[in-house]
């Protein structure tokens, strides 16, 4: 539609945006080869009333001629018949100058611009002897939904065939030569003027009312005093008096008379200085509006949206800057068309965007979430944040505590497989919580057992520390659970082994199924001290290298019950082991 000049809601957007621009270009100094001579309130006044005789019409025309205007365009229908003498002496004064009079179309429907000249329903002709006597042009004007005159059609199709418009004949009266028309310019005497489709001239307003001179009529009619010079002018004769006349909006003035837009008309005619909208240009506007459009959808589909949403503003931020520059240099490219075309489906593709980023997040977090279950909290969240995480091993000082029901295997017969799962869901229940609580991380469930490593997935203080009072928790949280699960003393206890030292913590198994393991000499003996336990009939075991790393005083839980110095199986050197039977006065450890 924008291509073939078809009226859209395109242009309820370019109304204003137009008019902004004009504003910001402000107004322009009009040719001198044009003055208005103007029916003002005076000249109504002095001749007590309006439509003035038409023999006081023929007597100003004889007086604009007498002051050396090379031209006359009167803006006025002579459609009614006066009498025979007065309408015979205004053809007479209109035969002594080349003049133009004014004949107006009437349209089956409000007429947009069309790719074809506007075709008339039917016309006002004005009276057959003042025909004669001048030529006729039509002064109907192509107004925007807001009725502010945007275009002057200089071709229209009637009933007698082709007709010019007015402005059109009256610019080639003062140049005294025929106009040449082409597809998509008009020639007047050597100025080639371009034209938007169905050879429109686009219209650009030289300022307020008046801009263009304008002396009144009240001049050339009175008997004495000067009157205004016209040498070598076209004189566009009409009415400018109050509620007289046709009047139009423009940017400008909110009142400005019909005979100003004429006016303008024929200037930018004669000086070939208006705007150029033609097929070139909107052919450019459709172009920027669809690389707008097409490079705006790839940017948000493709780059994050903090990026590409700014980028694409900006874009639209200067082709708005650059259209504005150039409608204050003649050229009036579309303001409204790359906004239309490319705000929506960028909105949209925004839009469906976002809901795609919200969907993979939701499914993102599913999957951290179903990752927390298979691997501790703390890892979950390293692997989350970072893919590569441990794909080269680390080794690293940490403490590993190793805990295992005692006599589960007898108590597990004699519970059946349902029970004995909710029995080891309330003791895995219970060891996370006191895991967590001295911010641990539990590697491995092993049935009735667990591997439990302090200082590898964050950076707190004091690991062994944290360990050791881990394993003194779980001995008395434990412990308290089975007494009030009615344990007896041939049912299961806790164990547990504790050392400190150098672990490597990596990714072991096949590139599509991996799982974070901790491993080393310190993993081997922590699990061993588990058997040394068992052997002394004590509850915890923990090495000497531990209770050395620790921060704290380990006083605090108790000095242990036995220090010896013990060989581990598959072991050269002999570990120092403090051993504690119990870890509380008060709560069994079974």
């Amino acid at each position: 539609m924008h291509l073939v000049a078809e009226r859209s809601f395109v242009d309820r957007i370019e109304e204003p945006l137009t008019d902004l621009r004009l504003l910001i270009a402000g107004p322009r100094r009009p040719p001198a080869e044009v003055v208005i001579v103007a029916i003002d309130d005076d000249t109504v006044a002095a001749e007590q009333g309006y439509p003035l005789a038409r023999d006081r019409i023929a007597d100003l025309v004889r007086a604009i001629a007498a002051a050396g205007a090379r031209a006359l365009a009167v803006d006025i229908l002579f459609i009614d018949p006066s009498t025979a003498f007065a309408d015979t002496a205004l053809a007479d004064a209109l035969a002594a100058i080349p003049s133009v009079i004014a004949a107006a179309g009437r349209f089956d429907r409000t007429h947009g611009q069309a790719i074809s000249a506007p075709a008339t329903a039917d016309e006002l002709w004005p009276l057959a002897p003042l025909t004669g006597a001048a030529s006729v042009g039509l002064v109907n004007v192509s107004t925007d939904g807001g009725g502010t005159p945007r275009h002057l059609p200089l071709v229209f199709q009637t009933s007698r065939g082709l007709m010019t418009g007015f402005a059109l004949r009256a610019a080639a009266l003062r140049a005294g030569a025929e106009p040449v028309l082409g597809l998509t310019t008009v020639t007047v005497a050597g100025s080639r003027v371009p034209l938007d489709a169905g050879w429109h001239l686009p219209l650009r307003f030289y300022g307020p009312a008046k801009t263009i001179p304008t002396v009144s009529a009240l001049g050339f009619l009175s008997t004495g005093g000067s009157r205004p010079p016209l040498s070598g002018r076209i004189a566009v004769l009409g009415v400018t008096a109050t509620a007289v006349g046709d009047t139009f909006a423009t940017p400008f003035d909110p009142v400005t008379p019909g005979v100003e837009v004429q006016a303008t008309g024929i200037a930018q005619l004669l000086a070939g200085a208006g705007l150029v909208r033609d097929a070139g240009i909107r052919e450019i506007d459709a172009s920027l509006a669809l690389l707008l459009a097409v490079g705006g959808v790839l940017l948000v589909s493709l780059i994050p949206l903090t990026y590409a949403l700014p980028i694409v503003a900006l874009a639209l931020v200067i082709v708005l800057g650059a259209t504005t520059f150039l409608f204050g240099q003649g050229i009036w490219m579309s303001a409204a068309l790359p906004l239309a075309a490319s705000v929506p489906p960028v909105a949209l593709t925004t839009f469906a965007r976002q809901m795609h980023e919200r969907r993979q997040a939701r499914l993102v977090l599913q999957a951290e979430e179903a990752l927390r279950r298979f691997q501790p909290a703390a890892l979950a969240e390293r692997i989350a944040d970072d893919p590569s995480f441990l794909s080269t091993p680390v080794e690293q000082a940490a403490a590993v505590l190793f805990v295992d029901l005692a006599g589960f295997t007898s108590q597990s017969e004699r519970l059946g497989p349902a029970m004995t799962r909710a029995f080891l869901k309330q003791f895995h229940t219970l060891l996370v919580d006191d895991i967590n609580a001295h911010h641990g991380v539990v590697m491995n469930f092993m049935g009735d057992g667990a591997m439990i490593v302090f200082g590898v997935a964050d950076d707190t203080a004091d690991p062994a520390g944290r360990a050791f009072a881990a394993g003194f928790a779980l001995a008395r949280d434990v412990g308290a659970w089975l007494e009030r699960q009615g344990a007896s003393g041939d049912d299961p206890g806790i164990r547990l082994g504790l050392h400190f030292g150098v672990v490597s913590l990596s990714r072991l198994g096949h590139d599509s199924h991996q799982q974070i393991s901790v491993s080393g000499d310190t993993v081997n003996l922590a699990s061993r001290l588990m058997e040394v336990a068992k052997s002394a009939g004590a509850t915890i075991a923990v090495s000497m290298d531990l209770i050395d790393a620790m921060e704290g005083n380990f006083a605090d839980f108790g000095e242990p019950d036995d220090v010896r110095t013990v060989d581990i199986r598959g072991r050269r050197q002999s570990v120092d082991v403090g051993l504690w039977r119990g870890a509380g006065p008060d709560l069994p450890l079974g």
